[in-house]
Formats: structure tokens, C-alpha cells, sequence
């Protein structure tokens, strides 16, 4: 991202919370595993997938809303199939 944002709401502690929810939720990034991506495209396609889910189909508990109704970028939490449709969408 460029721009000039206000250095007072700069932290690093909003990446490292993305970081840990990521590893958390998703095995492929935890250290022992045999769910890893053996194709690069494949890893992509699965951050996608999680941060879609996190962000539009997930009602947070601080929020009571999914971050996405909470900035303005949907009106309803997605359903999984909804999800499933915009990704088969783009696919074609």
C-alpha cells in the first residue's frame, strides 16, 4: 500500500494478529504438517479463501458483525454458497 497514512494508527500489531488468526486457522501454516500446497497457485487460492470467509462470512465477536458490513463493503454476512459462487464466477 502507498500513500501517506497518519503514523499515529501505525502498528505492527494488526499484521501480527492477522498473522496468528492465519496460522491458526489454517494448517498449512503450522510447522509439522502434511496439508501444505504442493503448487504456489494453490497456497494463493487458500489465503483467499480464509481472508474471504474472515472478513464476509464471519460475524466477529467484538464487532457482532463481519469487518466487511463494518466497513461498508457488504450489507449481509455471505453465506458459505455465496462464497462458492463468486469463486466458481471468477473461475471460468
Amino acid at each position: 500500500m502507498t500513500g501517506h497514512p497518519d503514523m499515529t494508527h501505525v502498528s505492527t500489531s494488526y499484521v501480527e494478529r492477522q498473522n496468528l488468526t492465519m496460522r491458526m486457522s489454517m494448517r498449512r501454516f503450522t510447522r509439522v504438517t502434511n496439508g501444505f500446497s504442493k503448487k504456489l497457485e494453490n497456497l494463493g487460492f487458500a489465503v483467499a479463501l480464509h481472508f474471504m470467509h474472515y472478513n464476509f462470512g464471519r460475524i466477529h465477536q467484538s464487532l457482532r458483525i463481519t469487518p466487511a458490513m463494518a466497513a461498508g463493503a457488504s450489507d449481509h454476512v455471505w453465506s458459505l454458497e455465496e462464497i462458492a459462487a463468486l469463486a466458481d464466477e471468477n473461475s471460468n
